[in-house]
């Protein structure tokens, strides 16, 4: 059993879910996050107000699940990202499992 964690900003979270569909990946689970680059701290200080939130709508989903899902979402997102012309590209990572209860 892996784990497979995905990162996306807003945009493409309807190709994620058809990616995970295409996949077998039927369980899951999502969250709306806040995305953050490195940014120089002069535009920091340049925002008129700056306590508000700088970030990219986001979002991150992680299931567990068979290998060959993980194998087949990897392909599925390279293809994706190669044909996607963005400086966000979806992110991947797979997480190996040693125990489950």
């Amino acid at each position: 059993m892996k784990m497979i964690i995905v990162t996306t900003v807003e945009e493409y979270k309807k190709e994620v879910l058809k990616i995970f569909k295409k996949a077998g990946i039927e369980s899951f689970s999502g969250s709306d996050i806040d995305g953050y680059k490195s940014a120089s701290p002069l535009l920091y200080t340049s925002s008129w107000f700056p306590s508000e939130k700088g970030g990219a709508a986001s979002n991150l989903f992680f299931s567990f699940c068979e290998e060959e899902k993980v194998t087949e979402v990897f392909r599925l997102l390279k293809e994706f990202n190669a044909k996607s012309e963005t400086t966000n590209p979806i992110r991947a990572v797979e997480v190996p499992i040693e125990r489950t209860v």
